[in-house]
């Protein structure tokens, strides 16, 4: 939530630094104060459709006719067809894991041997219940509309998209035996691209530090909770990855220099369209997109386990303690 903040407050420091180089030039130099803003309705949708597919979810899952009171009675019998597992089996207030398997969750196995690849898409859309979306989609509100309203759908929906790709597919590297739901990959892309839209249009914001610390913090104390048993930390740093890249790559902001030339008095120098690191930042993103892309899905469709490569990654997504174990 705070970091829907942040995004608005990056837009007033923009906004200042804008009056303050036209007071500093010339009387005559006007820069517009306003960022043109886009319409969010890509976003909306977005939680639209997961609601709308948990629905199906649940009416397929049908607990009343399907569970055999092994674990205890349907939650919410009132729901019909719709309610929900016995706690026992999802705390989260949701449907039975094989039905979440069955409708696309993410499975090693299915996706490796079993030719169905369409999975690392699909796990994107599912949640194991009504708190894990409910979680979910209040994070997708306060951080993607405010994204979309500055950079427009196309950008953040291919943030989203893609950074649950690769949550999914750094997953798959990592946990091959349990399946994996969720939108959080696509959440941790969006706040990854804020983070690299902060670094790449680094000198046209003021208060850069209180921004950087803001939003770092709030980032790591997300992927912190992933340490916990059963969240699937690595779709967090994968689609967490894939959004920093990507935000090098899609979300560059041009110089005010540029955005005012308009304004500028004939025979006035005009300042370039963007900063050298800028481009500098997009090319190293795209390069390390397509190696990570092309590296991570040749090692999961020969059959690979991520954990043979890296003896200590396990304890990324969960640290055990006193108090639990750590599975696969």
């Amino acid at each position: 939530m705070a970091s829907g903040d942040l995004e608005r407050g990056g837009g007033s420091n923009v906004k200042n630094r804008g009056n303050s180089y036209n007071q500093s030039s010339s009387s005559s130099y006007y820069v517009e104060n306003n960022e043109k803003q886009w319409t969010s309705w890509l976003v909306p949708m977005f939680v639209v459709a997961n609601i709308a597919v948990f629905v199906v979810v649940m009416y397929v899952n049908n607990c009343p006719k399907n569970n055999q009171g092994f674990e205890g009675g349907c939650v919410a019998r009132f729901l019909g067809r719709l309610s929900f597992e016995p706690l026992k089996e999802n705390p989260l207030f949701g449907p039975s894991s094989n039905t979440l398997e069955k409708l696309g969750a993410l499975n090693w196995e299915k996706v490796v041997h079993g030719n169905q690849a369409w999975r690392l898409i699909t796990c994107i859309w599912l949640h194991a219940g009504v708190i894990h979306l409910l979680a979910n989609m209040l994070s997708l509100i306060f951080i993607g509309i405010r994204l979309e309203q500055q950079f427009g759908f196309i950008r953040v929906g291919l943030i989203y998209l893609l950074s649950g790709f690769g949550g999914s597919v750094l997953s798959s590297l990592f946990i091959q035996r349990s399946i994996s739901v969720g939108a959080s990959g696509a959440l941790f892309g969006l706040l990854g691209a804020m983070l690299s839209e902060l670094l790449t249009n680094w000198t046209i914001y003021t208060n850069k530090a209180a921004a950087l610390i803001t939003l770092v913090v709030i980032i790591v104390i997300n992927l912190a909770v992933g340490i916990l048993p059963h969240v699937d930390n690595f779709a967090h740093i994968g689609g967490f990855l894939t959004g920093f890249l990507l935000g090098f790559v899609l979300l560059l902001r041009p110089q005010f220099g540029w955005v005012g030339r308009k304004q500028l008095p004939a025979g006035a120098r005009v300042t370039s369209k963007h900063k050298a690191y800028q481009y500098l930042f997009l090319v190293i993103a795209m390069v390390l997109l397509i190696a990570g892309f092309t590296v991570g899905l040749v090692m999961l469709f020969r059959g690979e386990n991520g954990h043979d490569h890296c003896s200590w990654c396990h304890y990324l997504s969960c640290v055990p303690t006193s108090k639990w174990h750590c599975g696969n």
